[in-house]
C-alpha cells in the first residue's frame, strides 16, 4: 500500500516536473516573441494588408494595444515552444512504452513537430485567400473597420487549426503500430478518407470557400498517401 502510495507520488512529481518546464520553454519563447512582436505583427497582418489595401486595424480601449502584443507574443512563444513541449511530453509517457514503441519515440517526435511547422506555414499562406473570400461579402457597400484583437484571434486561430490538423498522419501511424489499422484497410477505404478530409477541411477553415479548403484538403490527403507508404514499408522493415 505504502509502495504503490509512493509510486503516486513519484508520479505527479515528474507530472509537476515536466510541467515546469513546459511553462519555463512557453515562457523563454514568450520572451522571445515579445521581443520581435513588432516584426511577429507586420508578419500576421500582412494578409489582411493584401486582402484590404487601404484598410487598417484599430484597437478601442487603452489597454488593448499591450494585449494585443501579449497575445502575439504568447502565439509565438507556443511555436517557439512546441518541440520542448512534444519533447516533454514523450518523456512522461516514455516509462509505460515498451522498448520497441521507444525506439519510434524519437523520430515520431520530430514528424510531429515538422509537420506542424507544415501546418503552421500553409494555413498563413492561406489565410490572405480566406480573408479576402471573407472580406469582399461586404462589396462596395460595406468598408471593414476591424478591431486588431478580433483579426488576431480569428488568424491565430486559423493558424493553429492548420498546425493541428497536419498532425494526423503521426496518430494513422501509431494506430498502424499499435495494430488496429493496416496499410491494406487504409487503401481500401481511400474514398472515406477523401470524404472525411473534405468535411476536416470545410469544418476547419473557417472562410468556408472552395480554394481555402482545398489548401488544407489537397494536402492531408497527400499526408495521407506517404502515411500509408510510411506504414506498408518503415513498420514491415
Amino acid at each position: 500500500m505504502t509502495s504503490a502510495r509512493m509510486s503516486m507520488m513519484d508520479h505527479l512529481d515528474e507530472l509537476r516536473s515536466r510541467t515546469i518546464k513546459v511553462a519555463i520553454a512557453v515562457g523563454v519563447g514568450t520572451i522571445i516573441g515579445f521581443a520581435f512582436n513588432q516584426e511577429i505583427l507586420d508578419l500576421l497582418i500582412e494578409p489582411y494588408r493584401v486582402a484590404v489595401p487601404d484598410g487598417s486595424l484599430i484597437f478601442l480601449r487603452p489597454t488593448e494595444g499591450f494585449s494585443t502584443v501579449m497575445r502575439v507574443s504568447l502565439f509565438a512563444g507556443l511555436i517557439l515552444a512546441s518541440p520542448v513541449i512534444l519533447y516533454q511530453i514523450w518523456r512522461f509517457v516514455a516509462p509505460a512504452l515498451t522498448k520497441r514503441e521507444k525506439r519510434w519515440a524519437y523520430p515520431l517526435t520530430a514528424v510531429f513537430v515538422l509537420l506542424f511547422v507544415a501546418g503552421v506555414v500553409v494555413g498563413y499562406l492561406a489565410l490572405e485567400r480566406g480573408l479576402v473570400f471573407l472580406l469582399d461579402f461586404g462589396g462596395d457597400a460595406l468598408e471593414p473597420t476591424i478591431r486588431a484583437e478580433d483579426y488576431l484571434r480569428f488568424a491565430t486561430r486559423f493558424i493553429l487549426a492548420f498546425g493541428i490538423a497536419f498532425e494526423f498522419p503521426v496518430f494513422l501511424f501509431a494506430a498502424a503500430a499499435a495494430g488496429a489499422v493496416s496499410s491494406k484497410k487504409l487503401r481500401e477505404n481511400r474514398r472515406w478518407a477523401v470524404l472525411i478530409i473534405l468535411i476536416g477541411a470545410a469544418f476547419i477553415t473557417p472562410s468556408g470557400d472552395p480554394l481555402t479548403m482545398l489548401m488544407l484538403a489537397v494536402p492531408l490527403y497527400l499526408l495521407y498517401e506517404i502515411t500509408i507508404l510510411a506504414i506498408r514499408f518503415l513498420l514491415k522493415k
